[in-house]
């Protein structure tokens, strides 16, 4: 499954991983502690919603657009960081991931991106124009390991791979498994699509016999029903959340489910450890 930042912009999964990542960074930033964010695949950092390729896919419709007509005060934190690269009040923009974590940097923080699309790099460097953050354009999984442990003493590596190669999973679970034995208390949080049900139950279980003690599965299911082979929603495998961040999600989690349920449907999303799950 290809899944390139620029066309599914500001859609379902960009709201739920967006608003959870504003959640995590803010639990871990009750201490005063510096954190170093790490982003491996940080895409262009700015997205043009008006744009040719989020068009092609209208998926910003079924969000962005969605969250911000939407009135629960619990997501007033997503839609305040969208607005902050907008002009008007309409989402015109759509921020990735690296705008997201750098709105959330404190003076003592660390912000490192990766993008290895030279094309990407280029225009995440002009995004990040007048940040703090350091642009690295490597592959993701050499920097991943290369990054850790990171120099302060906490941090938060984020892996959101577009799934175009056949082992990219094989390579979180190697990359993963490396990681936990040089930062074992370090919070990594993965995206990935949820397609087929079959083949993401078996790389749950290679990542569950990793024997990592906390790794937290969200999953955000659109339909009532799956349509099997069709993209059905997303989820995010968060090692080492906070206590915090995992205390405070329910009433979060809910809010993005009633958000973002298409028309005629409920939806689900919650969260379980992965050592409890089948």
């Amino acid at each position: 499954m290809n899944y390139r930042h620029s066309f599914h912009a500001g859609n379902s999964a960009d709201v739920v991983k967006h608003s959870l990542l504003i959640a995590l960074v803010r639990a871990l930033q009750q201490k005063p502690g510096a954190l170093t964010l790490i982003d491996t695949h940080a895409g262009c950092g700015l997205y043009d919603l008006g744009g040719e390729q989020a068009q092609r896919t209208g998926e910003a419709a079924e969000g962005v657009v969605r969250a911000f007509a939407d009135t629960n005060p619990l997501l007033d934190d997503y839609r305040a960081a969208v607005r902050s690269v907008n002009a008007g009040p309409a989402p015109d923009l759509y921020p990735g991931s690296p705008q997201f974590l750098a709105q959330l940097l404190r003076p003592q923080d660390v912000l490192i991106l990766n993008e290895k699309h030279p094309e990407d790099a280029r225009a995440l460097r002009g995004a990040m124009r007048g940040t703090p953050a350091a642009v690295h354009e490597r592959d993701a999984y050499e920097l991943w390991l290369a990054m850790l442990p990171t120099r302060t003493p906490r941090g938060v590596v984020v892996v959101d791979p577009p799934y175009e190669q056949l082992d990219e999973r094989d390579r979180i679970v190697a990359t993963l498994a490396a990681a936990h034995r040089k930062w074992a208390h370090g919070v990594t949080v993965i995206w990935y699509p949820l397609k087929d049900r079959a083949a993401h139950q078996q790389w749950k279980g290679k990542l569950r016999r990793l024997g990592i003690p906390k790794v937290l599965v969200v999953e955000h299911w659109l339909y009532d029903v799956d349509r099997p082979g069709l993209y059905n929603g997303a989820g995010l495998f968060i090692v080492n959340p906070p206590y915090a961040f995992v205390q405070d999600l329910p009433p979060l989690l809910e809010a993005l489910r009633s958000a973002l349920a298409p028309a005629g449907q409920w939806g689900r999303i919650g969260a379980d450890w992965l050592d409890d799950r089948g």
